[in-house]
């Protein structure tokens, strides 16, 4: 069967024309700083989680000088539940950069040199907002081509990605290169997709080589797979006078910039009561120091190569903390700092327990 480059394109194009109804706010949009912030969202985040954080980050800050003399730390409140929170400073430093050279690039090589910004997201701003030809591939792009032409290259190998690359690049509507690399997406998205691809839909079926030999659930091929770790978060949540302990967790850090309760990590679940007899939490929470108020269940997150248990114990201390790197803070001035999902979630349930 032969798959047919040119009906690839002008099918996709003529599908996005006539059928694609996927609707999101910053479709179509010119502005550059629209659309570079949407792609910093995007990035390992469904459009449903996504929309929402566009929307409040457009609100709070219209303009990319707006977002870069912003302080940090309301950003990364702004920012706190997306995960992987390099891009949060990514985007940070993206926006400081781009106000002091006073306009945003135009270029796809310019674009490139944001922080933050890669291939992939470069190609979508410079072909979304310029109309320069440059082809997205994401995995979304990765499914569609790797399935409609049978390839069965890993899609996380170097030349697995040069490969999908220079197809991709070859299929690109040229006149039109931003709707197309819009139209390939959300045809990934909508039509094409990941598990259930509706295929009794597809316009391109009949050329398909996945559908052909029934191989929609063999690609697009990956080579490595993660191997996750499990870890154990105990916090303790030590109270003074009112006052709540956290510190801000340091450089190159799974939640650098975020900050958190007194934490001891073990390699194991502990029970309240053994957490408590833990030389290490003794040694900087006496036994005569405290009381304690409550324990909580177990919170879950899940990162790229790990896995985050976390619970949480409630302690009234009788006298001041000293551990180094650690502040106090009123419950009013806990409710600005951002934190992990995993204590954000912790806190969203407590229903004003801390306004001690």
């Amino acid at each position: 069967m032969k798959t047919r480059p040119a009906f690839f394109t002008r099918t996709l194009t003529r599908w996005d024309k006539e059928s694609n109804t996927r609707l999101m706010p910053w479709k179509g949009e010119k502005n550059p700083y629209r659309v570079w912030l949407s792609e910093i969202i995007l990035q390992q985040t469904r459009v449903e989680q996504g929309w929402a954080y566009y929307e409040k980050f457009i609100d709070a800050f219209p303009t990319v000088e707006d977002l870069a003399k912003a302080p940090e730390q309301q950003v990364f409140k702004l920012w706190e539940g997306l995960g992987y929170y390099t891009r949060c400073k990514n985007l940070v430093a993206a926006a400081k950069k781009i106000s002091e050279e006073g306009k945003f690039p135009s270029d796809y090589e310019s674009i490139l040199g944001l922080p933050g910004v890669g291939p992939y997201t470069a190609a979508a701003i410079a072909s979304f907002v310029y109309d320069l030809p440059y082809a997205v591939v994401d995995g979304n792009v990765f499914r569609v081509l790797s399935r409609y032409f049978g390839m069965p290259d890993p899609i996380d190998s170097t030349a697995g990605k040069k490969k999908f690359t220079v197809l991709a690049e070859s299929l690109l509507d040229k006149k039109a290169p931003g709707a197309y690399n819009q139209a390939i997406m959300d045809f990934g998205a909508v039509i094409c997709k990941p598990q259930s691809p509706l295929c009794n839909k597809c316009p391109l079926a009949k050329k398909c080589v996945a559908f052909e030999n029934g191989l929609q659930d063999q690609l697009p091929v990956k080579e490595k797979k993660i191997i996750k770790k499990e870890r154990w978060f105990n916090y303790f949540v030590c109270s003074y006078r009112g006052d709540v302990y956290v510190r801000k967790r340091g450089v190159k850090d799974i939640w650098e910039n975020l900050y958190e309760f007194v934490l001891f990590e073990t390699a194991s679940q502990l029970q309240p009561r053994g957490l408590l007899e833990m030389p290490e939490v003794q040694q900087v929470i006496g036994r005569q120091d405290a009381d304690a108020v409550s324990a909580s269940g177990i919170y879950r997150q899940t990162l790229t190569h790990q896995y985050i248990n976390g619970q949480f114990m409630r302690l009234e201390l009788k006298k001041p903390l000293k551990l180094e790197g650690y502040e106090r803070v009123s419950p009013a001035e806990l409710l600005l700092l951002p934190f992990p999902k995993l204590i954000s979630n912790y806190l969203g349930g407590q229903q004003g327990a801390f306004l001690f």
